[in-house]
């Protein structure tokens, strides 16, 4: 892939309970398709989609256009993999946390993930998003939306309630993800010097920079 392709390469990662639908999320998301066939992950697969994304300039305040190449990785849920997903979580910008509408006990182990992200995430306060899947299921539904979304309201994090079979809101709880991180890194970079997730650190360059710069948030 040519440097000059993208300004960005973000990476972003799915994780929650096997079976919460992290897959069939994702191949909405990057190809607007709903694959109806369960295929379960093993270890580690990623996804990808270019996006523009509207931010700061080199000035702090007039808006440009970024060329984003997202990498959405997408991770098992067994246990048996764990050490393994685990593993990805400093390397990840921003994490989309599942759960199944229809399982309260994938709703029971956000807890859980939550843990393992504070444990191993990048920092203490990494960027996350509380994803509620197949909500086109309403008639065996098992999480209140009050209970959900006084979970992400514990957390001081967004919650969004989507169906990878209609397409409800999956755009939108990736979108939302992407804002964040990308106005973490403004904030970071237009703070004078700050340090990028991976522990690199920035000036307040103009954000395309050189191609290390662009690559930041690997």
């Amino acid at each position: 892939m040519a440097t000059s392709d993208y300004d960005y390469l973000i990476k972003l990662l799915a994780l929650g309970d096997s079976g919460v639908g992290k897959t069939t999320f994702l191949h909405r998301y990057t190809d607007n398709k709903f694959n109806r066939k369960f295929t379960t992950t093993v270890g580690i697969d990623f996804k990808e989609k270019r996006v523009v994304y509207t931010g700061t300039g080199a000035d702090g305040r007039t808006e440009r256009n970024f060329r984003v190449h997202l990498q959405l990785w997408d991770t098992a849920g067994q246990e048996r993999f764990r050490s393994l997903t685990t593993a990805f979580f400093r390397d990840a910008m921003g994490f989309l946390l599942m759960f199944d509408l229809t399982n309260q006990q994938s709703f029971l182990n956000v807890r859980n993930w939550m843990s393992q992200l504070q444990a191993n995430a990048y920092c203490d306060s990494p960027d996350i998003v509380l994803v509620g899947t197949k909500a086109d299921l309403q008639d065996v539904r098992d999480v209140h939306v009050r209970q959900a979304k006084d979970l992400a309201e514990r957390y001081g994090i967004p919650y969004f309630e989507t169906s990878a079979m209609t397409g409800v809101e999956v755009d939108q709880a990736v979108s939302t993800l992407l804002d964040l991180v990308m106005k973490r890194m403004e904030q970071s970079t237009y703070g004078g010097r700050g340090s990028e997730p991976n522990g690199s650190t920035v000036t307040s360059h103009d954000l395309q920079g050189t191609h290390d710069r662009r690559k930041c948030a690997c």
